[in-house]
């Protein structure tokens, strides 16, 4: 991973470190995977209001607390946001084991360290995709995305079932601390990257006004292609992860699934996301990036209305396992492609807000819709619930930039494209404009 190589085709040892950064905290990440609302049954004996109100208020008032950091993240050398960024998400996650161990922990602290660690994750994701831009260069962009949607659906695969090992082994806040460690250990991979990074120059005023804090929203909803993209993935995913909760109610509660069966029916299909992110560069040089982003949109749309019909047993598991493997498989070709496109039409100066203006809505629409569809169920039912969600979904390809939307491949592009299909292409020098790259965490 050092050298930065996967398939013959190598970025150097910076983006070496860069990439064992991202990997070494994805996997923290998918080890604590599910371990506050697990913390907050078991040790804290919290109810099923008090767990989601942990998930959704988290996400919430992270995002809301997020709002004004990616102008001011715009502006900074992006490597000290980044490791400012983990160390802060290192010192809160870190603070709920020491609390359990002096028997001071408590759901608000919890509460706390969610919105903390929700808000870093923005600022990071929005500083780390302006720096990958001067990192890579435009031929590399797809590659780069790639091996990121890579990383994180191998860390999906593995993380989870060996964090319930370790809470098994270890205690309920195992996880958490190796998390916390992950963050640690990419800081200092990002530190160990190595190199100059200039200052920022800002135009116009140096202090900070109101009107930046809506500066990404305006530069989005400004282009109508982007504006499409961004209401179709916000909407997608913020469906998406509003039936999880319910999946679980239905799968374990109603259908009796067992834990180890739950697990393995969404950890085994995360291998789709691995395949998918491999298959997306070739897609891309055969049939062209629209073609490929629109198509794989759509496809990715149409799985998820198939878990309405889910039934207990063996049939039941095996229809679960074939639908996440359809959705993920679509999202891992989707997701370096859409992350692509993003910051092809992105002005280099306003990467940073543009990212946290489409985190921030990402997070706040997963938090509304995870309320609402728990209002829902309440109501209806889970299986009722997911239904609706499904059916929703299948329009959001009415959402996808139209053809009219997206402009013609250029003859740079073309040239662009050749060289990814020989596994050539031609690294920038020293005073090129590395206008493209790619966001460290793409949204699914």
């Amino acid at each position: 991973m050092g050298s930065g190589m996967t398939g013959g085709r190598a970025l150097g040892r910076r983006f070496g470190w860069l990439w064992a950064a991202y990997a070494v905290s994805a996997y923290g990440t998918g080890l604590g995977f599910g371990a506050f609302p697990l913390i907050a049954v078991l040790v804290l004996h919290s109810g099923p209001a008090e767990v989601s109100a942990l998930s959704a208020a988290g996400l919430a008032v992270g995002a809301v607390v997020a709002v004004p950091l990616g102008p001011w993240v715009e502006f900074r050398r992006k490597r000290p946001v980044m490791v400012a960024m983990d160390l802060t998400r290192f010192a809160a996650l870190m603070s709920v084991p020491a609390a359990f161990a002096l028997g001071l922990l408590s759901f608000a602290q919890l509460l706390v360290v969610s919105v903390v660690a929700a808000a870093a994750k923005i600022a990071f994701n929005a500083a780390g995709g302006a720096y990958l831009k001067t990192l890579v260069p435009p031929e590399d962009l797809l590659v780069a995305n790639a091996r990121f949607e890579s990383t994180t659906w191998a860390s999906t695969v593995a993380g989870p079932p060996l964090g319930g090992l370790a809470i098994g082994m270890f205690g309920p806040v195992a996880t958490v601390m190796a998390d916390a460690v992950s963050y640690l250990l990419s800081a200092l991979c990002v530190r160990t990257i190595g190199g100059g990074e200039p200052r920022p120059t800002r135009t116009g005023a140096r202090r900070l006004r109101a009107g930046d804090l809506l500066e990404g929203w305006r530069l989005i909803l400004a282009h109508r292609a982007l504006r499409r993209m961004f209401c179709n993935t916000i909407l997608v995913n913020g469906l998406i992860m509003a039936t999880e909760p319910l999946l679980a109610v239905l799968l374990l509660g109603h259908l009796g699934f067992t834990p180890w069966q739950y697990g393995l029916a969404f950890a085994l299909p995360c291998v789709g996301g691995l395949v998918g992110a491999r298959l997306a560069r070739r897609l891309v040089a055969r049939f062209g990036q629209r073609t490929v982003m629109r198509a794989a949109g759509a496809l990715r749309a149409i799985w998820p209305v198939g878990l309405a019909f889910v039934q207990p047993g063996v049939p039941g598991i095996m229809l679960v396992i074939a639908v996440q493997f359809g959705l993920v498989t679509c999202c891992g070709v989707f997701n370096p492609v859409v992350s692509t496109y993003r910051l092809e039409h992105t002005d280099p100066g306003r990467v940073a807000r543009t990212l946290a203006a489409w985190s921030v809505s990402g997070s706040a629409t997963i938090a509304a819709l995870t309320a609402v569809w728990g209002l829902l169920a309440a109501i209806t039912g889970p299986r009722t619930a997911i239904a609706v969600a499904g059916v929703l979904l299948l329009a959001t390809p009415l959402l996808l930039p139209r053809r009219e939307d997206t402009p013609r491949e250029r003859p740079h592009d073309a040239l662009r494209d050749a060289a990814v299909r020989t596994g050539l292409g031609t690294r920038s020098g020293p005073g090129s404009d590395r206008s493209q790259g790619a966001e460290i965490v793409g949204d699914r």
